[in-house]
């Protein structure tokens, strides 16, 4: 009989119900991550933002002990099976800070994604001014603030901007911004996220792109994963692609967050770790 190797990953990125368009209770999230012989799982719901901002995707601030209520719920649920946890996935954008700060203060979460949203209305209304080379590069300075603010453990699919325009994405033309930009967060200690999603998107590869991690490893910027699932199935998706794609950039480790405290784990030994259906994107 072939033994089960001890789980060592987390899904870093998964969703709830209350953002309104993700499906299935906390409970059949995790119920997947012990099936794909994931150790633990970490809710990272969209977070509340003040004036009903981007209102339609995302729970209301008066809804957020629901959601702490939820995953408490799975926690007791999976007690010794699965390690659920409490996260958040909050928005940047500059002045949102104070807002966070103390969003982020009211009950204890073990991982905060931080994400530049650049299609929702709000946020485009503000930055967009017809210009999509300019968008991009107000992107990944956005990124680089985000960072640098200290409220974030991972920054979340960080080259999603490339779906804004897929016709108009150039890597090479914006490589110098990237650059800099990575610079800037390396100088922070914050991780970067591979989001195995990105297969899904308009411009499928995963968020980043292989190019972008390498100049990522080159500047020494942990990576987590995640698939950031809006549906049960898709719990741990594409991870082994993800450390496969790790290791062709050059990293040795994998990262995850237990408490905002970093994890590393060898990519080997996560390889090792996914039961055979964690194995790629869109395989329930």
């Amino acid at each position: 009989m072939t033994s089960i190797p001890a789980p060592l990953l987390y899904e870093s990125h998964c969703h709830t119900p209350l953002c309104k368009h993700a499906h299935g209770t906390p409970q059949e999230f995790a119920a997947v991550a012990l099936e794909r012989n994931f150790k633990g799982i970490t809710f990272t719901c969209h977070c509340p933002l003040p004036d009903g901002n981007s209102a339609h995707v995302r729970m209301s601030p008066e809804q957020y002990p629901e959601y702490l209520d939820l995953i408490a719920s799975a926690r007791a649920a999976y007690e010794g099976k699965v390690d659920v946890r409490t996260g958040i996935e909050s928005d940047y954008f500059p002045g949102v800070e104070p807002w966070l700060e103390k969003l982020h203060a009211r009950a204890p979460l073990s991982h905060i994604l931080g994400s530049v949203h650049y299609q929702l209305a709000p946020y485009r209304k503000a930055y967009f001014r017809n210009d999509v080379p300019a968008y991009q590069r107000l992107y990944f300075e956005h990124l680089a603030m985000s960072a640098e603010t200290g409220l974030f453990d991972t920054l979340a699919h960080p080259d999603l901007i490339k779906n804004e325009s897929p016709a108009e994405w150039d890597f090479a033309r914006l490589r110098e911004d990237i650059c800099r930009s990575l610079d800037r967060i390396a100088a922070t200690g914050v991780a970067m996220e591979l989001n195995t999603s990105g297969k899904l998107k308009s411009l499928s590869e995963m968020n980043p792109s292989l190019p972008q991690l390498i100049l990522m490893r080159e500047r020494g910027i942990p990576v987590v994963i995640g698939a950031d699932a809006h549906l049960a199935e898709r719990v741990g998706d594409g991870y082994r692609e993800a450390l496969g794609l790790l290791l062709e950039a050059g990293y040795s480790e994998v990262s995850y967050f237990i408490d905002r405290k970093r994890q590393n784990v060898p990519i080997g030994d996560a390889l090792a770790s996914l039961a055979p259906r964690a194995a790629a994107v869109g395989v329930p």
